[in-house]
């Protein structure tokens, strides 16, 4: 009996000629497919020529439906999890079933395509580094602003969902918690008719969407620059070694040696030496 295989498929968040072809065969091929809702996913699948049964599948299943999935999977039948659009468990359901799935040890593997955090970072102009994805945030507005509150020194790019109705409220949140001039970028219906990228200030972007109804339609990706590093200072004497060191030396290397010979820490160090480059 060949040894079955729960894939976790990637499918377009709007442009369906984003659907990868290993995508596709992975859908022609596994004995089931689970999807967040079948009547969505029934349009994707018949673009496709996919005719593989589809069942509905979410986090808020009982148990006893995920242990279903587990039962045919231990049979030999291998099974595809889908989501709406995009990426499955990256603020959708399935991690679960993946969780129960590994847990008796049946391979998991990934099919990667569309994602839209991802999508929408790599055109934002925003530090992408070292990035913070934060999902959805609270709908209530008081805890919508405790939560930005928590994340207002975070220093990575932050990511967010939001919801189109609730974007301009959301905005106005992050004008009076981040500032009217930390760095915001919109990215709207990614692949779609209608995208839109816009960046500026946080007023900036408030204005904008303030300005045009359009953008408070379809599904938006919120990105706000992190905080500032204020520069790290350090005495002469570890500025000097460091100094003579980096001449020979790259960044990384210079920081441990340095950090070993005066007790300075090597993250202390290590960004120094970035800011004074």
């Amino acid at each position: 009996m060949t040894k079955a295989v729960l894939y976790v498929v990637a499918t377009p968040i709007g442009n369906l000629s984003d659907m990868v072809p290993r995508a596709i065969e992975v859908l022609q091929s596994v004995a089931l497919i689970a999807a967040e809702d079948t009547r969505h996913s029934s349009r994707l699948l018949a673009h496709f020529n996919i005719e593989t049964k589809a069942i509905a599948y979410h986090d808020h299943s009982d148990q006893q439906q995920a242990e279903g999935l587990l039962k045919r999977l231990l049979a030999g039948d291998s099974i595809a999890l889908i989501s709406d659009a995009g990426t499955p468990l990256i603020s959708d359901p399935g991690y679960r079933l993946v969780r129960l799935v590994r847990q008796h040890g049946i391979s998991v593997v990934p099919v990667p395509g569309a994602c839209a955090l991802i999508a929408g970072l790599s055109v934002s102009g925003l530090p992408s580094d070292r990035f913070a994805f934060e999902g959805f945030l609270p709908a209530k507005q008081g805890q919508r602003s405790n939560r930005l509150q928590r994340l207002q020194n975070e220093e990575r790019t932050m990511i967010f969902y939001e919801a189109p109705h609730r974007i301009l409220e959301c905005l106005n949140d992050v004008v009076n918690i981040f500032g009217a001039d930390r760095e915001v970028v919109i990215a709207r219906e990614l692949t779609k008719t209608f995208e839109t990228i816009y960046s500026g200030n946080a007023k900036e972007v408030h204005d904008f969407v303030e300005q045009d109804t359009n953008q408070r339609r379809g599904e938006i990706v919120l990105m706000i620059g992190g905080a500032e590093v204020a520069p790290q200072e350090i005495d002469s004497e570890s500025a000097r070694i460091m100094a003579i060191l980096l001449k020979d030396l790259s960044v990384k290397q210079a920081s441990q040696l340095a950090s070993e010979i005066t007790g300075v820490k090597k993250k202390t160090l290590y960004q120094w030496a970035l800011d004074n480059k």
